[in-house]
């Protein structure tokens, strides 16, 4: 049994409908939406879009920093990996670390329990390619892992989650910096500055997060209809899987959701947020507004990455 819910302009943030200024106008996106967070769920969520992965398969999630913990589990995302036939693709990090190696990383991955049920790519241990950037201001080309390019459908499977300078992480932010290369994730950060030390000469927080949209659309546009998008909201915490070290969630579990369009999966998960009852939220909504995290999603609507507006369809009974 599904509940389809439109929604319109709220309090806390959705847009709705209208689109806003200077956005361009797109249709209403379907978000499917489940409270439980199993790995029947996630099936079942992946079902629900009608839209089979076929070919190679990327799986691109996160395999967490070593000494982390919030990131998927194995146990939890394994039987999706295997229905899709995937490989689990992954880019080396920018920022040190223990999986900014690709030898360090695969064992990071081995270490948190990936290769025991599917292949691991580190996507630019041969390094990279290019992919344009249409209808950006900072960014022409987007440097991604040279893996990518061999593969026929992506499944981005994300830890919906803060992140100390993005504000959330979700779809857009896995497919823009996540499947960056090394060098195109310091030229992400740096809003086209430089490909070798991003932390010299920060942009504006703004620039960096329509840095991250476009790099987002330009993996999008790539794609095609070959791709599609699902956010699992459990361990809230206010940090990212690439922090070593992460703060403890202060809110409970929402559930899985899932749409073949990121801004608009990427605005639902805010929204849930927003709307929660769990008095923990305070926190991660602090983290997400000290950010201006929401323009990553504002900016991406505006350069036709896709819209805010949405349809939430509930598929619990």
């Amino acid at each position: 049994m599904a509940f389809l819910m439109t929604f319109a302009a709220m309090p806390f943030g959705c847009r709705g409908r209208s689109g806003g200024e200077g956005a361009a106008q797109t249709s209403e996106a379907k978000v499917y939406f489940t409270r439980e967070i199993t790995p029947q769920a996630l099936v079942r969520i992946y079902e629900a879009l009608g839209r089979e992965a076929t070919g190679k398969v990327a799986v691109k999630l996160s395999t967490g920093e070593p000494g982390g913990h919030h990131f998927l589990q194995p146990a939890l995302i394994g039987d999706l990996v295997r229905k899709v036939g995937g490989t689990i693709v992954e880019c080396n990090t920018a920022y040190g670390g223990g999986r900014a190696r690709t030898a360090d990383h695969l064992k990071a991955a081995a270490d948190h329990g990936f290769t025991a049920i599917a292949p691991v790519d580190i996507m630019d241990a041969e390094g990279e390619a290019a992919l344009p950037v249409s209808g950006g201001r900072h960014l022409r080309e987007d440097f991604v892992g040279a893996h990518f390019l061999d593969y026929d459908f992506t499944v981005v499977l994300s830890h919906f989650k803060g992140h100390a300078m993005g504000g959330f992480g979700g779809a857009v932010k896995n497919i823009s910096i996540g499947i960056a290369s090394s060098s195109g994730k310091a030229w992400i950060h740096s809003a086209g500055k430089t490909r070798t030390d991003p932390w010299s000469d920060l942009p504006a927080q703004d620039d960096f997060l329509e840095s991250m949209a476009e790099a987002a659309k330009a993996v999008a546009d790539h794609c095609g209809d070959k791709i599609l998008y699902i956010n699992v909201m459990n361990n809230l915490s206010v940090d990212c899987d690439c922090d070593a070290h992460p703060a403890s969630p202060e809110m409970g579990d929402v559930g899985v959701l899932a749409s073949l369009d990121p801004v608009a999966l990427d605005q639902a998960c805010v929204d849930l947020v927003y709307a929660s009852e769990d008095a923990g939220k305070v926190h991660l909504i602090e983290r997400m507004e000290s950010r201006h995290g929401i323009h990553t999603l504002e900016y991406g609507e505006a350069i036709g990455l896709g819209s805010r507006a949405y349809e939430l369809v509930e598929l619990d009974e």
